[in-house]
């Protein structure tokens, strides 16, 4: 039996395409401004999807660019309501342990859980920010086990990347929920996999 979801919350709360536009505005005039049309299309698609560090890295950035984006990064916040996921709503009502964890920049990553208003669905919420520490969502994960005496059969870690949360919880020996409302991915290590939360209650028990 269950005892502990784990969400991610980019793409898994709510969509970022509902925000990036406006919100990455800044940055995706720098680096429309410093990259050819093809890469820069790759990386606007990929900012929305992965860590900043991370998408630096596949599209080898210059230090002066990865900089300056980065500096840009850290003052931005979501000052707009937005809306979550239908899905989502369907698990406010669920009588269990919910944690939130997080990776991204900690006060962009707090703006939208205040905009979003779902500070109080969460016995716990975790951001982990790598341009402030090494620590990863695995470890995160591990310390809420640690925490709170769960054993990893009793936690469900649900998500949308298959490289990050999934690939933690997957090492971990904790089951994973791969959540993929625009059916991005076809084969992955996810326990379970689908397209909403619909079924999350039955796999509970």
């Amino acid at each position: 039996m269950k005892k502990a979801l784990i969400f991610d919350l980019d793409n898994t709360v709510y969509p970022v395409a509902a925000i990036g536009p406006q919100l990455f505005e800044s940055v995706y005039t720098l680096l429309e401004q410093q990259l050819d049309s093809d890469t820069y299309k790759k990386v606007q698609e990929d900012v929305t999807r992965m860590p900043f560090q991370k998408v630096a890295k596949i599209y080898a950035f210059s230090e002066d660019l990865k900089e300056d984006s980065l500096q840009l990064l850290r003052q931005l916040r979501c000052d707009e309501a937005i809306e979550p996921y239908e899905d989502y709503l369907q698990t406010k009502d669920l009588k269990i342990d919910k944690f939130l964890v997080t990776i991204g920049f900690t006060e962009l990553q707090w703006s939208k859980v205040k905009q979003l208003q779902i500070e109080n669905d969460f016995k716990e919420i975790y951001i982990v920010d790598p341009d402030r520490s090494a620590i990863t969502k695995k470890d995160i994960f591990q310390q809420i086990k640690e925490k709170y005496n769960y054993t990893f059969d009793e936690m469900l870690v649900i998500g949308d990347d298959p490289e990050s949360e999934i690939a933690a919880g997957t090492i971990l020996g904790i089951d994973t929920y791969l959540y993929d409302p625009e059916k991005r991915h076809s084969a992955t290590n996810a326990v379970h996999h689908s397209d909403s939360f619909t079924g999350l209650k039955d796999i509970l028990n």
